[in-house]
């Protein structure tokens, strides 16, 4: 987008929030799917939404950076694993005459050092709404310096996908996983704060039943509830 004034996120080279729509596209739709399925390890689910995401527009490194990203909550095992099946997936694909898009790649490099701990701590306090610190960062404050050089920073710096879907896909991932609720209400807060819309949460929580994963939906639902009650009136 090019504008003669651009606004503080974009010029700390944060992604700008995106406009709000009401519904998820097709694409969308797919995502917290796909992320849900990984974090079950439920393969044949995973196969079919992982075509679905394609079929709706996903492009290949998309799918790469969803599967890669979750690691960071589910667990190294389960995104190799995931990788894995994309990547017969695609093959399969490819062997029925489909070519899929590969997409684009990072437009920047990522920064090293104190500077990566720098954007990568203001991407977290823009996720979050606020700086983070709490106890459990007080009490370990390594895990405050990986979260926020790596999953802020090495990551969520990689602007081959929008925050919008990064949120999407740990949504997904986290309602799948039990004992995460806390984890989860916080990034239900961040979805809403890049920009996705309540009625798109909504309809996270139906894909997720519609689709067989009940749990799953049960602790987006109440999640999304918690988070709503706590908000202010406005």
């Amino acid at each position: 987008m090019a504008e003669a004034c651009a606004s503080p996120a974009e010029q700390a080279g944060q992604p700008p929030v995106q406009a709000q729509s009401e519904v998820l596209s097709a694409r969308q739709q797919a995502i917290p799917l796909i992320a849900a399925c990984m974090a079950a390890s439920d393969m044949p689910q995973l196969n079919l939404a992982l075509n679905q995401g394609l079929d709706a527009g996903l492009t290949l490194n998309e799918a790469k950076e969803i599967l890669v990203q979750l690691y960071a909550y589910v667990g190294f095992p389960k995104s190799l694993n995931a990788l894995e099946a994309l990547r017969k997936v695609v093959e399969q694909r490819r062997q029925r005459g489909i070519e899929d898009a590969v997409g684009a790649e990072p437009s920047r490099a990522i920064p090293t050092g104190d500077a990566l701990r720098a954007v990568g701590k203001a991407n977290q306090t823009k996720i979050s709404g606020a700086p983070v610190k709490n106890a459990v960062t007080d009490f370990a404050p390594v895990i405050k310096q990986f979260l926020q050089t790596h999953l802020f920073g090495d990551v969520f710096e990689r602007d081959n996908l929008d925050w919008q879907s990064r949120e999407l896909a740990t949504v997904g991932a986290l309602a799948a996983t039990p004992g995460v609720e806390a984890q989860l209400r916080s990034h239900i807060s961040a979805s809403l704060r890049v920009g996705l819309a309540t009625s798109q949460l909504r309809q996270v929580i139906q894909i997720l039943a519609r689709k067989g994963h009940a749990q799953a939906a049960e602790r987006a639902e109440t999640a999304l509830a918690q988070v709503l009650a706590s908000m202010p009136e406005r």
